[in-house]
């Protein structure tokens, strides 16, 4: 595994043809908007097949969905896959149909696309999409058209496609060999100091962090090169690292 170090940064910044985002807490905040959704779903399930909710309200449902992920770890990287199987359980011990279950999802699905961007990031992707190719990667399942987004993007990959989460290195090789890149061709930007940097490292991406709120680095591991505050620096940052360092 190559590490980027500091005197390394400039050259490998120099070649970047592409941008990999992050979505979830990268882009927009997404507890409020699960949260959002799940009360859609359960209002949904209330009007149209009320045993589910007579028996379960939001905190019992996340309880089956979170066993569902324990008892099906193969599927672990699939959220709409959990979601779904929880939704079959419900179905199944109140004696509705299974197709209950693709119903439910949706009206959870609908809301869970309904984002609010932080203010950085439509600006952002505005100024930066003209000068490099941009894809997204998440382990989350939002679908970036019905976020209003998708024609900043050239592709995206979620985890329940590839077959893994963050970080595991082999998603960013997937993404990587789908869109005819190299690993230093790109470069990573993610809020989430595993998933993002410490998988974007494992896959000798070079990992720009989103610290939002200016935390400390929260890993053993050296902090990531390339920090910044928000969206609206990434194309200065990118910039400034690729300019040569003055000789001492």
């Amino acid at each position: 595994m190559r590490e980027f170090a500091a005197h390394d940064t400039a050259n490998s910044v120099s070649g970047i043809r592409a941008i990999i985002f992050d979505l979830d807490n990268t882009l927009w905040d997404v507890w409020p908007v699960i949260v959002r959704a799940e009360h859609a779903m359960h209002d949904f399930l209330a009007r149209h097949y009320p045993r589910v909710t007579a028996r379960h309200d939001l905190r019992s449902m996340r309880t089956v969905r979170a066993r569902m992920a324990i008892e099906h770890p193969a599927m672990q990287h699939d959220f709409t896959w959990l979601r779904l199987e929880a939704l079959r359980c419900h179905a199944r011990e109140v004696e509705y149909p299974e197709s209950m279950a693709e119903q439910a999802f949706e009206a959870f699905y609908g809301a869970r696309n309904e984002v609010t961007l932080y203010d950085d990031v439509r600006p952002a992707l505005a100024r930066l999409a003209p000068d490099y190719r941009l894809f997204a990667l998440s382990n989350g399942n939002a679908d970036l058209a019905r976020c209003g987004i998708g024609q900043y993007f050239e592709a995206g990959l979620a985890a329940r496609d590839a077959g893994m989460l963050k970080p595991d290195p082999r998603i960013f090789a997937i993404l990587l060999e789908r869109v005819g890149l190299e690993a230093h061709e790109v470069v990573h930007v993610g809020d989430d100091a595993e998933a993002d940097v410490e998988g974007a490292r494992a896959a000798n991406v070079l990992p720009v962090w989103l610290n939002r709120e200016g935390a400390a680095w929260p890993r053993d591991s050296d902090p990531p090169e390339l920090t910044i505050r928000g969206l609206d620096e990434l194309a200065a940052t990118l910039a400034r690292a690729a300019q040569p360092r003055a000789s001492t």
